[in-house]
């Protein structure tokens, strides 16, 4: 049986100053659409297009509960599961390109 994977995520702007959070299910070709400025809106608008921290699951509406609670989260919040995973807030989609 084939599961699909959904992916929660946060990207970032170069001075990590403004967070996006999203929810798709092709995280390469999203990050890529919002590198490339495909989209308007906030993340076009703010330079937001730095991966940073990245969570999948098999659970569409799990994935979608986890991307509107963290949207309400405080910054400090956001910061700390990046800094768990991501403690430099490197740009992840290069290593997940090359996966």
């Amino acid at each position: 049986m084939f599961y699909r994977q959904y992916y929660v995520y946060i990207l970032s702007n170069q001075r990590h100053t403004v967070y996006y959070v999203g929810v798709t299910n092709d995280l390469i070709k999203r990050v890529w659409e919002h590198k490339n400025k495909l989209a308007n809106g906030f993340t076009k608008k703010y330079n937001v297009d730095q991966l940073v921290w990245f969570d999948v699951t098999n659970d569409v509406e799990g994935a979608i509960s986890s991307e509107k609670r963290i949207k309400r989260w405080k910054r400090s919040w956001k910061e700390n599961i990046i800094k768990e995973k991501n403690p430099l807030f490197e740009d992840l989609y290069t290593s997940i390109v090359h996966s």
